[in-house]
């Protein structure tokens, strides 16, 4: 697919707040693709955020814009989507700032939303109140799953529709070493030798479900060998959940965020995914990918993102969990036809070059000049 004019390359801007790892990967992947394409890119993001993902190395323009809705802020976003022929912003809050930096001005407005926001109380609702706004302002909202689709269509979306996104692949190169040398060195250096390695991945949050994994760690305190579990991420419940592990002497591990999700997950038996909503878990996906058995929460967008290539459980049952684990620590059978259905599973989902196509087919069809009546 081409740019909608050959004389005048298409300009579009992406805005992110700081986002999700998997949002910003997304974006950066999609900067490369679209770049690719001939396509101009800016990418709005915070300094940092931009540091990380190196969008200038995907060969798009970053501009720093903070993660704030103060006037300043909106007002540099407004200056740097001057002249765009498309916005395309990502995230709740990302998108919330981007609508009023285009208040007032005619420029077609895409919003993708990767998950949904968590939170209760007053805090909640006024979420509930930002995604309506965003809703009604965006030109088209792309849901990441279909349970996000119809959350956008029910808060007043006049155009929501599936969105293709893939699971970027890794920027720096490979590791070099030996799969069958890494996994027992990586085992070795968490303590996992001789003994089942469970691994979860995720901010220290409560929807992420993790006080429900530690209730089902007690069940697992009676296997031999006693089965670690790892969880890497940090959160605002770190303190929480380690004065739980230690005071309950149970067989879990805080290792802190890691950047090598890719190797904890070669060297693990099985992954975990406790949450009370996932949308497109980037977990779930590289477990598939990395043949590893997968036990999650039957909700949000798991169901959907693994078909039968995972064990679902119901949310916050821990002993479902706890039974599930069981039943796969102790049937080999089973862990193979998972990982086999994994693969299978995983070669449905859609490129990054079809994630790439899709959204440049939107842009297309929002900026293509309208016959006269």
């Amino acid at each position: 697919m081409t740019p909608v004019s050959s004389h005048s390359p298409l300009r579009t801007v992406q805005v992110l707040g700081g986002g999700n790892a998997a949002s910003s990967a997304h974006v950066r992947s999609l900067a490369a693709g679209l770049v690719a394409r001939g396509v101009r890119v800016t990418v709005c993001a915070p300094a940092e955020t931009g540091h990380t993902y190196d969008f200038s190395g995907a060969g798009a323009d970053h501009v720093p814009v903070p993660r704030s809705s103060d006037p300043g802020s909106v007002a540099a976003l407004r200056a740097a989507c001057s002249g765009a022929d498309l916005v395309h912003a990502h995230g709740l809050h990302a998108s919330f700032r981007t609508a009023l930096a285009l208040s007032g001005r005619r420029t077609p407005l895409v919003v993708t939303w990767h998950d949904r926001a968590h939170a209760d109380g007053p805090r909640g609702a006024f979420l509930r109140v930002l995604e309506r706004r965003v809703a009604k302002a965006a030109t088209v909202v792309l849901g990441t799953t279909s349970a996000l689709v119809d959350r956008a269509r029910r808060t007043g979306a006049r155009d929501a529709r599936l969105a293709a996104v893939s699971l970027p692949g890794p920027r720096t190169a490979p590791v070099t070493d030996d799969p069958d040398l890494l996994r027992p060195k990586i085992r070795a250096e968490l303590g996992a030798i001789g003994r089942p390695l469970l691994i979860a991945v995720g901010s220290l949050e409560r929807h992420r479900g993790y006080d429900v994994l530690l209730d089902a760690a007690h069940a697992w305190q009676r296997l031999d060998p006693l089965p670690l579990v790892v969880l890497a991420g940090e959160g605002p419940l770190r303190d929480e959940l380690r004065r739980r592990i230690d005071l309950e002497e149970l067989p879990v591990r805080l290792v802190g965020p890691r950047e090598d999700i890719g190797d904890l997950l070669a060297a693990a038996d099985i992954a975990l995914l406790p949450g009370r909503w996932e949308a497109r878990s980037a977990l779930a996906q590289q477990a598939l990918h990395a043949r590893v058995p997968l036990v999650a929460t039957a909700a949000g967008g798991i169901p959907e993102l693994v078909g039968d290539a995972a064990e679902l459980v119901p949310y916050g049952n821990a002993r479902a969990l706890a039974d599930a684990v069981v039943r796969l620590l102790e049937d080999p059978g089973r862990r193979e036809s998972l990982k086999e259905r994994g693969a299978r599973q995983a070669a449905t989902w859609p490129t990054e070059d079809e994630t790439v196509t899709q959204v440049l087919s939107v842009y297309d069809e929002l900026t293509r000049p309208r016959p006269m009546v």
